[in-house]
Order: C-alpha cells, then structure tokens, then sequence
C-alpha cells in the first residue's frame, strides 16, 4: 500500500516568491514573462519537496502552472476559445468557460515541459494529470459541434496524444480526471467511448479519478472502463465502500481519504478504520491512499498536514493489516 495526492497543491504559501503578486506584477509590465516562469519554477519545486517531506510515494507538480484544469488543456488546444469565469461544480472556485469555435485540433505537446520539470527536481515518481476528455468537453460549450458526443470524442483523440507524449517522456503513471460523470451518471456510456480512445495504445499505468461525490448508479459497469486504477472519493462519497462489492481482483482502487476541502484533520484511527473497511473487497496490496481530490482547497499549512496524517494512516494501517 502507498500513497499519493489526486492533483493540485496550493499555489501560495511557503518560502518561494508569492505566484499571485507574481502573476498581478506581470499584468502590470514589472515584470517579464520569462520571470514569471522562474517564479513558477520555484513554486514547482517547493511543493514537489512538500509531498515528498510529507512521506508521499507518487506526486504530482501540484499543477502549479495551471489556471484550472479546463482552461490549462483548452487553451492550448487549436479551435477553443475561453471566456468569462463559470462556477466549476459545487465548489467556491471558478474556471473560464472554454467554447469550441471551430473543429478543435492537437497544438503540440501541453504538459510535457512541465512533467519533465516535475521529474527534473523530484526523487520520487512523478504522475502526469489530464483532465478527461468527457469532463472537458462536459465544462466547455459545444460552439460549432452539434452534440456533446462528437466534442468528446475529437477531445479523447487529441488527450490521447497528449498521454502518449507523456509516455514517450517517461511517465509511467497517467491519471485521467472525469468527476463530471458523477453529476451525469447517464453519459457513462459515453464515458466509455472516451475512455476508450483516450487509452488506446498506452503502456503506462491508466487511472480513472473521480471525486466531489460517490459512484452509485455507476457500480460495477463503471470498473469495465479501460484503467488499472479507479481513484474514488470516499469523504464525499461513504457509499462508495459499499459499491466496492464486485471490484474486480486486476484492478488497483486509489481511496481519497482525506477531506481536501476541509480543514479538520482527521485521527490515524480513522484512517486504520477506513482501510479496514475497503479490504472487505479489495486485498490490500491493491489499495493506495491519497486526499479526496486536490489540495488546492485548502491553505498550504493545512495541506502538509494533511499529507503527513496520510502518511501516518498508512503506515498504520498496513501495520494493523498487512
């Protein structure tokens, strides 16, 4: 059993230069572009350490180059424009609402740069993060496509490029993020036609992350889907452990644990408990642990230690259980 983080990281925060008055300096001609992205660098740098001092075995970048993880892919990709700013779920965060002008096509490469960087400063793995191809094409408006289907599937052919870029770059770990099918449970066969094209010929290791709610109305078809590895949140979503019944024995479960849009730390004891309750159905050795999504929630003191208590609730319970 090891651990890992869903995604993003507080930007602001810690000892390197403040990203915020960084990027308003920019847009007030202080500062050059390329200062900008020395600030970025440093930033990256920080919060790789951050995880790694916590104990986390695979990390992200934290994302720290992202405005949001629609606009990040939108506006790198060829026919998207991105206009005003959208409430992104249920959350007190908002994205820039990306519309697809024309037939959208591959712009060249969008996150490799920043995965070399990652793995540059990094003495642990590093995994690449896409937003899916369905959720993508689920937050933009269809702009010049007739329908979403035929949006999602040019997506899934462009991410699925990207994710090869990503592999021939090293990443031995790609996770596609799709918490958009858990607000509209009836697109899960278009789910899977996405999913399909945005995996196909991959080697990596594939993980299907989902968050801010629980699967039911999914389970067991959505464990069909073309990944190795299913992230669910079990802080929003309790019920997800009883739709652990069935989980297939040659897939690995990522269980977000801890809240990541809440400051209350939860006990090792809870940890130990929830574990407990998941090799019910799934052997330990298949189980990893990670917060509920992305830490980007939370002030960056709350989400070291969160990352710390993870860490020690892991370590707890394969001692109580392995």
């Amino acid at each position: 059993m090891f651990t890992t983080v869903v995604g993003n990281y507080p930007k602001i925060g810690g000892g390197a230069p403040n990203l915020r008055s960084a990027i308003t300096q920019l847009d007030r001609g202080r500062i050059t572009l390329e200062e900008l992205h020395r600030i970025e660098d440093q930033v990256t740098t920080e919060v790789i350490q951050e995880q790694i001092e916590a104990g986390i075995d695979l990390v992200t970048d934290g994302h720290i180059r992202w405005d949001d993880g629609q606009t990040h892919f939108a506006q790198r990709i060829k026919g998207f424009s991105i206009g005003g700013i959208i409430r992104y779920f249920d959350t007190n965060t908002y994205y820039r609402h990306p519309t697809a002008e024309s037939r959208l096509e591959r712009n060249g490469p969008i996150g490799v740069q920043d995965f070399n960087y990652a793995r540059a400063h990094s003495s642990r793995p590093v995994k690449a993060v896409l937003t899916g191809p369905y959720t993508l094409a689920r937050l933009s408006r269809l702009g010049c496509y007739e329908d979403l289907a035929s949006l999602a599937m040019d997506l899934a052919g462009i991410l699925n490029q990207e994710a090869r870029a990503l592999e021939e770059a090293g990443a031995t770990v790609i996770q596609f993020d799709e918490p958009a099918i858990l607000k509209f449970k009836d697109d899960l066969p278009l789910l899977k036609q996405s999913s399909d094209i945005v995996t196909r010929g991959l080697g990596a290791r594939t993980v299907l992350c989902t968050y801010f709610q629980d699967i039911s109305g999914l389970a067991p078809e959505l464990y069909k889907l073309p990944f190795d590895v299913f992230g669910l949140d079990f802080a929003w979503g309790p019920a997800n452990y009883q739709l652990l019944d069935g989980f297939p024995a040659d897939k690995e479960l990522v269980m977000g644990l801890l809240d990541a849009r809440n400051t209350r730390m939860e006990s090792v004891e809870e940890v130990v408990e929830a574990v407990r309750r998941a090799t019910a159905h799934v052997s330990l050795d298949r189980v990893q642990l990670s917060p509920s999504c992305g830490l980007d929630f939370l002030p960056r003191k709350n989400a070291r230690e969160k990352l710390a208590r993870l860490v020690e609730g892991a370590r707890a319970a394969q001692e109580a259980l392995g």
